[in-house]
């Protein structure tokens, strides 16, 4: 059986630009669009069974991506598509297990919650197996501490995240834009384990600058910012450090604020950033 022209990276790109500017109504007229939908639901089909949803909850989230104007310009669109399909049904079957919605189970991202459960599913009693209710761990040094964000609670990647997410916002990002990228960087860097391997491989790739609608050199800007300059000059330095180490470790975004070299990346990475008359953009 022959494959339609837009299974394709190429093919899917030109059908893109094709309902782009088609109008607002090409979606729900052209024939082509509901092949593409039925053509979807069967690629994702996999992968929905595997998160416990339906092909149809793949296709919708493909559906909103397709629409981006970031995944046009992709390098490999069908790669930014399956990307951000598998994110919605991770996050869409986590807000199902833990009882609330996606935009809360988004949140949860690299906390160890586990899914509800009745207290009658187990047998024994809830004390004897809830870590909450076990204090060993804490008598090995009763002295001691852990770094604390602002607010006053335990700095962890969620906080970290979060208030990079934040950072970048203040310092004029889309909040949409902010928080894709950063997912996309921290998932690449728990795959990875070390961030100067993610920076590797997310520098390598095309994916990055796609996503967020900006330049490679300011790509580039953001992977320095967040994961840290990987050149041997900056070994040992805040510079080398990055933006969620330093947030992981205690650092507060009243400090980051007060290193300018960053923050100004940041804020010239972005895809709304204006330069000054006669300056450049680097």
């Amino acid at each position: 059986m022959n494959q339609p022209a837009f299974a394709t990276a190429e093919g899917l790109r030109l059908l893109l630009l094709d309902l782009a500017y088609a109008g607002p109504r090409a979606w729900h007229t052209s024939p082509e669009a509901a092949e593409l939908m039925t053509y979807t639901m069967d690629k994702y089909a996999g992968l929905a069974h595997k998160y416990g949803m339906e092909p149809t909850d793949a296709a919708a989230a493909a559906f909103e991506v397709m629409r981006m104007r970031s995944t046009r310009v992709a390098e490999d669109p069908w790669a930014v598509v399956t990307h951000a399909v598998e994110l919605t049904l991770i996050y869409e079957s986590r807000a199902e297990g833990l009882l609330c919605s996606t935009g809360q189970a988004r949140k949860t991202a690299g906390l160890d919650y586990h899914d509800a459960e009745r207290f009658a599913d187990r047998d024994s009693e809830i004390a004897d197996y809830h870590p909450a209710f076990h204090f060993h761990a804490m008598m090995a040094d009763p002295y001691a501490t852990r770094p604390r964000n602002p607010d006053g609670e335990p700095t962890n990647a969620f906080f970290a995240l979060d208030n990079a997410v934040k950072f970048f916002v203040d310092l004029g990002w889309a909040p949409r834009t902010a928080r894709l990228g950063m997912e996309y960087i921290a998932a690449r860097l728990s795959r990875c384990g070390d961030p100067r391997v993610a920076f590797q491989s997310l520098r390598r790739e095309g994916d990055g600058p796609g996503f967020l609608d900006i330049r490679q050199d300011a790509w580039l800007s953001v992977l320095r910012a967040v994961l840290g300059d990987p050149h041997p000059d900056f070994e040992g330095t805040a510079r080398s450090r990055g933006l969620l180490q330093r947030l992981a470790t205690g650092e507060n975004l009243v400090e980051l604020f007060d290193d300018h070299l960053l923050a100004d990346e940041v804020e010239e990475a972005s895809p709304d950033f204006a330069p000054e008359p006669g300056e450049s953009r680097v």
